[in-house]
């Protein structure tokens, strides 16, 4: 169950994509109600590197930070409010990066990773997504806040015992189109098949309608989906564990993407991600990430 209330503190915005692709943003600002004014949450986002006019001039060039949220991965935004703000993990890191610019943060939905990746430069400051080699040409990552676990659920009778089973001719594997870990193995695949649908759901209804051979997701999901499907089991080892990062466009200032490097690097040395993770209840199925530095 998710802490309730609305994840925009005083002063955000909350804006889907779809608007500003149609009519312009439908924006409006909301009271005060995130994890952010927790007691024991606010002075960790207090502790954090404070900005100067550079650093804000390069990430929230407007006045406002316009941060990108991914909304189909459900450990990182774990509802919406009634006016359709996101919570979770994601949109409260960038309220917190929002607070340490001294700036409005407005939270920019979007329905798929991929989405999120397609309109860097274009309505974003910061995006909230996994970090993969096929969007850094346009988009600059920090390392890591947290990590989720990649693997794969095979159905009943399978002889599929771990991933070194999976990459094999006539194996088909259902898989959502442009997940962070479908672009994993579009990379290192040499043999089995990917049948690329449009949503998770969708990836485990083609796994089961179509009888494909495995089904490839995070294990969060996929412990769900094997409760639901008799006889089927998930790979004991992982083939990947999603960086879920924060990118800003590579053509912005040096000083944006080297202040946000500092910025999550703190943020988990100082205990604010492990705390936004137990604050949404997402604890074991989100693992804070190590800390990286350049």
């Amino acid at each position: 169950m998710v802490q309730s209330g609305s994840s925009l503190a005083a002063g955000e915005i909350q804006v889907e994509y779809s608007d500003l692709k149609q009519s312009g943003p439908n924006m409006s600002t909301h009271p005060a109600s995130s994890a952010l004014t927790d007691a024991a949450i606010a002075p960790l986002v207090a502790a954090l590197p404070a900005a100067n006019s550079a650093i804000v001039e390069a990430l929230a060039p407007s006045g406002v930070l316009r941060a990108g949220i991914n909304l189909s991965n459900f450990l990182l935004v774990t509802a919406r409010s009634e006016t359709g703000s996101p919570i979770g993990v994601s949109p409260d890191i960038a309220s917190a990066l929002a607070q340490k610019l001294a700036v409005p943060a407005e939270h920019v939905s979007f329905a798929s990773p991929g989405q999120v990746a397609d309109a860097v430069g274009e309505a974003w400051d910061i995006g909230n997504i996994g970090a993969e080699p096929a969007r850094a040409e346009h988009i600059a990552f920090t390392s890591a806040y947290c990590e989720i676990e990649s693997t794969c659920l095979v159905p009943a009778g399978s002889a599929i015992r771990s991933f070194a089973d999976v990459d094999k001719p006539g194996v088909r594997i259902a898989t959502k189109h442009r997940a962070a870990y479908t672009l994993w193995l579009e990379r290192n695949l040499k043999h089995a098949e990917l049948v690329q649908v449009e949503s998770i759901d969708a990836s485990y209804e083609a796994f089961v309608e179509q009888r494909l051979e495995v089904l490839a997701g995070l294990r969060p999901r996929l412990l769900d989906d094997a409760e639901n499907l008799a006889g089927s089991h998930i790979l004991e080892d992982k083939f990947a564990s999603v960086q879920q990062a924060i990118g800003t466009p590579r053509d912005r200032p040096a000083d944006g993407i080297d202040y946000l490097r500092a910025f999550v690097a703190a943020a988990i040395e100082n205990g604010l991600v492990g705390a936004l993770i137990d604050y949404h209840q997402v604890q074991g199925k989100l693992s804070v990430a190590p800390v990286q530095r350049a």
